[in-house]
């Protein structure tokens, strides 16, 4: 799912491209990984050891014939590498947890090198390695900083290493009520559109219901607060560091909860009476893609059994009407408020 022309990938690769830095003949981690032809460039097959915590981007790298773990499959690896790359996400308080963690898998004499996009934090993203463990050096390309620090000696700051490493740890926010953790979405709020279809959530909805793109699970927990007859709920969910907070906030919930780790423009398997979503229209490499929506609208309109209803909010200038139209035998906006819809697409058969 990584863009043909992914310019933090490909500029990542320039140091080694112009000689600036040589590859290495053991193993490479690579956290944040993602797929492309600067992989195949410069890695031999086996070489790279990637950690992939959103499941497009990790089914890519599968695809690509790469090892790829989940974050906390990294946690219980005692490996040190002699190079570590890093594609930092645009959250400050998560960026540099990863860059904490990345500096402790570098191997004595290793490097740790990053890269970001100008508008996502790339100066932040080197005065924070500098500050961590030197700057090695730096090139800029493409609207994007790579940098890298020099061979590390273990003289880095390990105070401050440890302190940011605990940055996007998971914890309490709503006076408790739920658990969550910087970089997944909202993380410390709930967001005015989820908010809005929460209020438009019929109390008499029942039976089997999906939550897709669930997040760290608000949508679902609503769905069971307001909801009795509600028996059963599947949470479908393309980032594993969210879905591991929804495991969290739906403990011991009364309702039978499946909690899936997945890609739903890739379609999903069952049949539901009701399905609710907030769904995404960008990817966490931040391209646009009102077509992301688009098409957990077609999925949900397929799994849906007939009279079945979805229940979604939207940005109110998103192109979803023509799709929705398509889709449903009937369609109406429930409610607008700030600049979102609440739209309920009921699927044809019985009323």
């Amino acid at each position: 799912m990584a863009a043909a022309q992914d310019a933090p990938l490909q500029t990542l690769f320039l140091p080694f491209a112009n000689g600036a830095l040589p590859w290495p003949q053991g193993p490479v981690l690579f956290l944040r990984a993602r797929e492309g032809w600067p992989l195949r460039e410069h890695a031999a097959p086996g070489q790279l050891v990637c950690v992939q915590s959103f499941r497009p981007f990790a089914q890519a790298l599968e695809r690509g014939g790469w090892e790829v773990r989940e974050e906390a499959g990294l946690d219980a690896a005692d490996a040190r590498y002699p190079l570590v790359l890093v594609l930092p996400p645009r959250q400050r308080e998560e960026a540099r947890a990863l860059l904490a963690r990345a500096l402790e898998r570098v191997a004595p004499g290793g490097v740790l090198l990053a890269c970001q996009s100008n508008n996502e934090g790339a100066r932040s993203g080197e005065s924070d390695l500098q500050l961590l463990a030197g700057l090695g050096g730096k090139l800029t390309k493409n609207h994007c900083r790579v940098y890298w620090s020099a061979p590390l000696d273990g003289h880095h700051d390990e105070a401050l290493c440890a302190r940011w490493a605990a940055l996007d740890a998971p914890r309490p926010i709503m006076d408790g009520r739920f658990l969550s953790r910087p970089g997944v979405f909202a993380w410390d709020r709930i967001d005015r559109a989820s908010a809005l279809l929460v209020e438009q959530l019929p109390p008499d909805l029942a039976g089997r219901g999906a939550d897709l793109g669930a997040g760290w699970g608000y949508l679902s927990a609503e769905v069971l607060a307001r909801c009795p007859k509600v028996t059963a709920l599947d949470l479908y969910e393309a980032e594993s560091r969210a879905l591991a907070l929804a495991r969290h906030n739906l403990a011991g919930s009364r309702a039978q909860l499946d909690f899936r780790w997945h890609d739903v423009t890739a379609g999903i398997d069952g049949r539901y009476d009701f399905i609710v979503s907030n769904p995404p229209f960008h990817t966490p490499a931040r391209e646009d893609r009102p077509d992301i929506g688009q098409r957990f609208i077609a999925v949900a309109a397929q799994a849906l059994r007939p009279g079945g209803c979805l229940f979604m909010v939207a940005n109110r200038h998103l192109p979803y009407e023509q799709i929705l139209n398509d889709s449903f035998g009937q369609v109406h906006v429930a409610a607008e408020r700030d600049g979102f819809k609440v739209i309920v697409g009921t699927r044809g058969g019985r009323a």
